[in-house]
């Protein structure tokens, strides 16, 4: 009978204790309380930087005739990296261009065939003084028509030659014309031969069309209408460097473009271009 008891005793011992191990595996661990879970630290996302704004509108530059071809090509280089932007020039006379922006003529930047045009706005207060640079340097050349039948070779022969096509006195490629003839002693007893142009251009195109025995214009301008040069000016007798200044007007309306076109200006791609049309590059 005490065997029995004790195996039976034994039996309840075994399922009590197994009953026990089998509710500690199938009950689950007690879920934390929101008090009681771990902080969780809020990371803000690092704020994107602004992309640069796209520059649009229309660009309008006033710019000395010399640099018709030069420009229009740099302007193409300048629209591949600024789609939106509309450039607008007026080519003519330096002269002319600066009595235009002196008397209103909306315009954002101009470029001077001469350091006078540009000093005469500044002294108005109407350049963006900050902007200014030098941009390149020419040289004049004396050329003649195809064959040259006057048989002009020098600028003593222009002096006596009886059609002379120079720029006019607002022209600066017509006050270092004056300037180179001046110092020669010739000036006074020419002027009954002479022609005088509006702008480099026109004088240029006179002489290409044998309208005129010869004339003064920029090298630069004799490359780009493949005139004959037969001399470049006297030693001596210029004394004021050729050089092309570039600045921001005051009052632009498009002075992000503006600001802009003038650092492109500097670039190797619009230096190239400079180059290869003859000028020497100086911004």
């Amino acid at each position: 009978m005490k065997s029995i008891f004790k195996k039976s005793l034994a039996l309840s011992l075994a399922l009590v204790l197994a009953f026990a191990l089998f509710a500690c595996k199938s009950t689950p661990a007690p879920t934390p309380t929101p008090s009681e879970a771990p902080p969780v630290e809020s990371v803000t996302p690092p704020e994107e930087s602004a992309a640069p704004e796209a520059l649009s509108g229309d660009l309008i530059v006033f710019a000395a005739a010399s640099m018709t071809e030069s420009l229009t090509a740099i302007a193409e280089e300048f629209k591949l990296a600024n789609p939106g932007v509309n450039v607008i020039f007026t080519f003519d006379s330096s002269g002319t261009l600066q009595t235009q922006i002196e008397e209103g003529a909306e315009a954002d930047l101009f470029v001077s065939a001469a350091q006078k045009q540009m000093n005469a706005l500044t002294e108005k207060e109407l350049v963006n003084t900050a902007t200014r640079f030098d941009l390149l340097e020419n040289k004049v050349a004396l050329v003649v028509p195809d064959g040259n039948p006057k048989n002009i070779l020098t600028f003593e022969d222009a002096a006596a030659a009886e059609k002379i096509a120079l720029g006019g006195a607002d022209v600066p490629v017509g006050a270092y014309s004056e300037e180179i003839f001046t110092a020669m002693g010739v000036w006074d007893d020419m002027q009954s031969r002479i022609t005088f142009g509006a702008n480099v251009k026109e004088v240029a195109a006179w002489v290409k069309e044998g309208v005129a025995d010869c004339g003064v214009v920029y090298a630069t301008d004799a490359v780009a209408q493949k005139l004959q040069v037969v001399a470049s000016a006297p030693d001596g007798t210029l004394k004021t460097p050729i050089v092309y200044p570039a600045a921001a007007l005051i009052g632009a309306k498009n002075t992000a473009a503006a600001d802009a076109f003038l650092a492109f200006l500097k670039t190797p791609a619009a230096q190239k271009i400079l180059t290869d049309a003859g000028f020497a590059p100086l911004g």
